[in-house]
């Protein structure tokens, strides 16, 4: 596998060893010791997926320490615009993102440490995205920022006054107004 860092330390992007033939493909979604290697030494406790339809745009999402969670995230079926903020206070990179396409095409991986907010927006219907993830869920420890805050100005690439955001989602607070544990 490849594995290639972004302007953003921690950020990285996981490149797998893909074997096509006439069948299909193969390649390991998943090697502890190779991704120990590459830097990800994370004990991953969850795996979860979701399903969207095209110009839903999930986030950004995190959650508080003691609870905060690394992700290594990949699509399965579809595409997605997949987006990691830098919400750590001491990190030059403060409140800069890092942007890019993940799909079942390209079969990249996208680890995420803690200390960063996460979301994605679907570029086709029926996209599955996949997280593992170093922590479990707690509900108490959500926080996020609005994805279409004007103080991060996301350049996702297309017009946002059409995606679909769920409730929570929208009545999420600005970066401004943020208040970053990490």
């Amino acid at each position: 596998m490849k594995v290639t860092t972004t302007p953003i330390e921690g950020l990285l992007i996981i490149e797998p060893k893909v074997w096509p033939d006439d069948r299909g493909y193969f390649y390991e979604s998943y090697n502890e010791n190779k991704y120990r290697e590459a830097g990800i030494d994370a004990n991953f406790v969850q795996d979860n997926q979701s399903s969207s339809s095209r110009g839903t745009l999930r986030g950004l999402h995190a959650q508080a320490p003691p609870f905060g969670q690394g992700k290594l995230v990949r699509v399965i079926q579809g595409s997605v615009i997949d987006v990691a903020v830098d919400i750590r206070k001491a990190s030059p990179t403060y409140g800069q993102y890092f942007i890019m396409e993940l799909s079942a095409k390209n079969n990249l991986q996208f680890w995420i440490p803690e200390g960063f907010l996460h979301g994605f927006y679907t570029l086709e219907d029926d996209s599955v995205f996949s997280y593992k993830i170093t922590n479990f869920y707690n509900k108490e420890s959500e926080i996020g920022v609005k994805v279409t805050d004007p103080t991060l100005a996301i350049n996702w690439g297309f017009p946002t006054d059409n995606i679909i955001l769920s409730a929570k989602d929208e009545s999420l607070p600005d970066f401004k107004s943020f208040m970053s544990p990490y």
